[in-house]
C-alpha cells in the first residue's frame, strides 16, 4: 500500500525515549551499480559512547530521535537488520524504531529508494521491487565490506524490516514472488486502494518538485522483472508491517520460504485493508508468526507528532490523518508495542543461541 505523505513526505523522523549514549547513527553512500547511482544509507548501531549528540531528523512536525553522530561502533558481533521504507516515504521515517533495534544489539541500516522516495516518487517507479531488493542486497555487500563495519557485523545473522511497499520488498528477499495478473486484477478488484488510486496518475515527485504524470498500466508492467525470484540467500529473518502486495504473491512460493517471517498488521479485526491484510499469508508459511496491533491505523508506524501538528497539517490542506490521534489509543503507545513485537522477533530469530 502506498504511503502518501504529499506535502509532508519530507518531514518524517522518529521519537526519542532512550540516552543518545545508547545509539550510534552515520550516513553513507553506496554505489548501486544496479541504478548507475549512489544510494543514501543511514546506518544506526550500539555505540561506544563518543560521537556528536544530534536529535535525527526533528522538524515541525514530527519529534526527533537521539543518537551519536559518526560515534564509535561498541566493541562486538551483531546481527545486522536491514530497512525498508514505505512508497513515498523516507528511511528517516523509521528512525524511531531503527534506533530501538539498534539500542538492543543490532547494527541497522536502510537506504532511501530512489523513485518511491519522497520527493523523488512515481507510479511508473513504485512497482519496480526488484530495485528495492536490490538496493538492500548491495547494502548487505557493501557494508559487510566497509572497515568501519565488516568486523562488527556477523554475517550469518542478517534480517530485514519492511513497511508497506518495503513490506513486499522484505517478502521478496526471503523468497515470495508476485503475480501480475494478480497484480492487475487486484486494482480492477479494488480501484479505491490508495495504492491503486496512485497508479491512475495525475501526478508525481522529481527533484522535491510535483510532476504531472500519465496513468500507470499496470498489465504492461515488464512481466519478467515483476515475476523474477528477488531471493537474497544471507536474508535469514524478515519482520513485515502492513506489507504491501498482501493479494498477489503466488502461493507456491510463499509456501516454500525457508526462514521465520514475522508479520505485524496495524488494526483492529475486521478494519485492516485488504492490501496489507497478512494473516493469510502468514498461514502459508511453515515458519511464520502473526499479530495484530489494535487501535491503530496504516499511519501508526509513522513518528509521533509534535503538539499542534494536526492542527497545522489541517491549515495547509494535508488531506492525510497523518498525525491524528486515535481517541482509544496514543500514538506513543502503539509504538511501545510495536517495539516490543519487532525487537523480540529478532531476539528469536536472529541471537537465540548465540
Amino acid at each position: 500500500m502506498r504511503l502518501k505523505l504529499t506535502l509532508l513526505a519530507f518531514l518524517l523522523a522518529a521519537c526519542p525515549a532512550f540516552s543518545a549514549e545508547t545509539v550510534g547513527i552515520r550516513k553513507i553512500s553506496v554505489v548501486s551499480p544496479e541504478r548507475d547511482r549512489s544510494l543514501a544509507v543511514t546506518v544506526w548501531y550500539p555505540s561506544a559512547g563518543d560521537g556528536e549528540e544530534v536529535i535525527a531528523g526533528e522538524n515541525r512536525i514530527f519529534e526527533g530521535s537521539p543518537a551519536l553522530r559518526n560515534a564509535s561502533i561498541k566493541r562486538g558481533h551483531f546481527p545486522l537488520v536491514l530497512m525498508s521504507h514505505g512508497s513515498g516515504s523516507r528511511v528517516e521515517g523509521m528512525a524511531w524504531i531503527a534506533a530501538r533495534i539498534a539500542a538492543a544489539g543490532f547494527i541497522v541500516a536502510g537506504p532511501n529508494h530512489p523513485g518511491t522516495t519522497s520527493g523523488d516518487s512515481t507510479p511508473a517507479a513504485t512497482p519496480k521491487i526488484w530495485e528495492r531488493t536490490k538496493d538492500l542486497s548491495e547494502i548487505v555487500t557493501a557494508l559487510t565490506a566497509d572497515s568501519r563495519f565488516r568486523d562488527s557485523i556477523d554475517r550469518d545473522r542478517i534480517g530485514v524490516l519492511g513497511f508497506s511497499l518495503g513490506g513486499s520488498t522484505a517478502m521478496e528477499l526471503a523468497g515470495a514472488r508476485a503475480d501480475l495478473d494478480a497484480f492487475a486484477r487486484y486494482c480492477e478488484t479494488y480501484p479505491a486502494m490508495m495504492d491503486c488510486r496512485w497508479f491512475r496518475g495525475g501526478r508525481g515527485f522529481a527533484d522535491n518538485e510535483e510532476v504531472t504524470v500519465e496513468k500507470l498500466d499496470l498489465r504492461r508492467i515488464d512481466r519478467t522483472r515483476f515475476e523474477q525470484s528477488n531471493r537474497d540467500p544471507r536474508i535469514v529473518s524478515a519482520v513485515l508491517v502492513d506489507p504491501g502486495l498482501a493479494t498477489v504473491f503466488k502461493p507456491e512460493s510463499v509456501e516454500a520460504i525457508d526462514i521465520p517471517l514475522t508479520f505485524i498488521n496495524l488494526g483492529s479485526a475486521g478494519e485492516i485493508p485488504v492490501a496489507v491484510l497478512s494473516d493469510n499469508l502468514a498461514k502459508q508459511v511453515r515458519k511464520a508468526s502473526y499479530a495484530q496491533v489494535d487501535n491503530s491505523d496504516h499511519f501508526s508506524f509513522l513518528p509521533i507528532c509534535k503538539p499542534g501538528s494536526a492542527n497545522f497539517l489541517a491549515s495547509i490542506g494535508e488531506p492525510d490523518p497523518i498525525c491524528n490521534e486515535n481517541p482509544k489509543r496514543s500514538r506513543a503507545s502503539i509504538h511501545e508495542e510495536l517495539t516490543g513485537l519487532i525487537v523480540s522477533a529478532f531476539e528469536r530469530t536472529l541471537q537465540a543461541g548465540k
